[in-house]
């Protein structure tokens, strides 16, 4: 299996438990796709978990097509997402230390 796509899939459950973080400390999604998703699904984690399901098989679907340089690409944007949702959790929570 390609590296990227190992990376990809490492990334999305990383943005799904920063996400998860959020939701349970009360903050409110940012990206207005999740947040549809999270609103009318039956429970707000299967809407999440249903994102994530769809931004996988993005991934699959670009790595078989051999779309290695978009792969690349998105690897670096949830790379930075990550980062962010992490530093925003921490200085969220400053607070109470």
């Amino acid at each position: 299996m390609n590296q990227l796509l190992v990376q990809y899939s490492y990334l999305q459950f990383l943005d799904f438990m920063t996400t998860l973080a959020f939701l349970v400390s009360g903050v409110r999604e940012a990206n207005p796709l999740v947040r549809f998703a999270i609103k009318y699904a039956p429970d707000p984690i299967i809407g999440l978990l249903a994102v994530k399901v769809l931004a996988l098989g993005l991934g699959i679907y670009c790595w078989h097509y051999k779309r290695m340089q978009i792969l690349a690409r998105i690897n670096i944007l949830f790379a930075v997402v990550v980062a962010w949702n992490l530093a925003a959790l921490i200085l969220g929570t400053i607070h109470t230390l």
